[in-house]
């Protein structure tokens, strides 16, 4: 018998405000959480050849190897499945590469969640990401990422006056990040374009107005 449950993909370059939407929707919805970031954080807690590995990789920067996100997935997958209440999941910011598109979706042929996907692209341009980003602060304290305002002495969930720019966060990084987006996530949007199954948000307003046209793509009752 076919499982109806939802499967959602979130897409979306830095700081399009995908991680607050992924949160929204969760909350709204009932839906558990798939996110690659999490997976590999929990992962290279392990003190093994992978392990270190994953931590070395991230630490510099890099991208972890498909085969390595691909098994944390499978086992998330199969944890999901045995939940007597699952109500579907949301993948926040993955497939990242289109041989991952292509891997999520036999995975999910093989769970029998290939019959309501939809993805989800939060969509801002090049100038508001790198806008935004610049703005971009992170807790010395407690780790809170933070938007600078004029006036921002503290962080407002700690009180710490230790409000740092990451290396990544400056305008050559940004640039980066875009490039890589563009080349690596950009045939996976397309793919699940030409699927008919993408979603295009528009990420340039506000945090209610993008959540609102969230649920009506999605079709979920915006009443509480």
């Amino acid at each position: 018998m076919q499982d109806n449950s939802s499967i959602i993909i979130f897409l979306g370059k830095s700081g399009c405000g995908k991680g607050t939407q992924v949160e929204l929707l969760r909350k709204k919805a009932g839906l558990d959480y798939l996110g690659s970031g999490e997976l590999l954080r929990e992962r290279k807690k392990i003190d093994d050849f992978t392990g270190r590995k994953i931590s070395q990789v991230i630490d510099n920067g890099g991208i972890v190897a498909t085969p390595v996100i691909f098994h944390l997935w499978m086992e998330k997958l199969e944890e999901l499945k045995k939940k007597p209440d699952f109500k579907g999941v949301i993948f926040d910011g993955s497939p990242r590469k289109i041989k991952e598109a292509y891997l999520l979706e036999e995975a999910l042929e093989w769970f029998e969640w290939d019959k309501n996907v939809k993805v989800l692209l939060i969509d801002i341009s090049d100038e508001e990401v790198v806008r935004r980003i610049s703005k971009r602060r992170i807790c010395g304290q407690c780790k809170e990422i933070l938007i600078f305002e004029e006036g921002m002495e503290k962080c407002p969930k700690c009180g710490s006056s230790e409000l740092l720019k990451r290396p990544d966060d400056e305008i050559e990084g940004v640039k980066k990040r875009l490039a890589w987006f563009k080349e690596e996530v950009g045939p996976v949007i397309e793919y699940y374009k030409e699927q008919g199954n993408l979603l295009v948000i528009n990420g340039e307003q506000s945090i209610e107005k993008v959540f609102e046209d969230i649920l009506r793509a999605l079709n979920i009752n915006d009443s509480n």
